[in-house]
């Protein structure tokens, strides 16, 4: 399964941790895994295009943790959209995402 964890601090998104395996179907294959990875990618490449700044990720085996340096508006909300979207596949993939 793969685990989202939302840190804020007052209202604003300050960390974003990602870990695990969606296990939907096979390495390459899964369509879960894939979802996820678009999501976050194209937020983090979003975000760095505006603030290349505002974002520190660090990436691990089977972990990835965006960190806030900075607040701004644009970036509070794509890093929220980003959230809503990886909720939403919780909604459809309940046993293969799980955002906290």
């Amino acid at each position: 399964m793969i685990v989202v964890k939302v840190k804020y601090r007052d209202t604003s998104v300050c960390e974003v941790t990602i870990t695990g395996h969606a296990n939907y179907d096979d390495f390459g294959k899964d369509i879960v895994c894939s979802a996820v990875s678009s999501i976050v990618i194209t937020t983090v490449n979003g975000i760095d295009k505006i603030s290349s700044d505002c974002l520190s990720v660090e990436e691990k085996k089977d972990q990835m943790k965006i960190i806030v340096n900075h607040f701004d508006e644009i970036g509070q909300k794509l890093l929220l959209n980003m959230i809503e979207l990886l909720k939403e596949l919780q909604v459809n993939y309940p046993k293969n995402i799980i955002v906290k």
